[in-house]
């Protein structure tokens, strides 16, 4: 019998963590992180789903003869973008989880 009961109880907190969990996600959907490369003049913005929503590029920065300097500085942005994301998504389900590691989520 405690057998049963620790084990509905076990059951109820995986709910709990789950809805947290979910509730967590909605919210980093709705943030954002910025990143940027060659001092500011490549901006990536990403929620902390995952989702890259845009990118700025100054017209200072396209220069036809040097393509992959711009390519470079996009890659750059991106990256960090995802990065950041990452750590927001961390700090915000790492609470949530209790350090159970990886469990197949963006950003986790």
């Amino acid at each position: 019998m405690a057998k049963r009961q620790n084990m509905n109880k076990m059951m109820a907190q995986v709910q709990q963590m789950q809805q947290q969990m979910q509730e967590a996600q909605a919210q980093l959907a709705k943030e954002t992180v910025t990143a940027s490369a060659g001092g500011g003049a490549v901006k990536a913005t990403m929620t902390g789903g995952l989702e890259l929503t845009s990118i700025e590029i100054d017209e200072g920065v396209v220069d036809p003869e040097d393509v992959e300097m711009l390519q470079d500085m996009v890659q750059a942005a991106v990256n960090e973008a995802i990065n950041s994301a990452q750590e927001l998504a961390n700090q915000r389900m790492g609470g949530i989880t209790g350090g159970l590691g990886d469990l197949g989520l963006p950003g986790l």
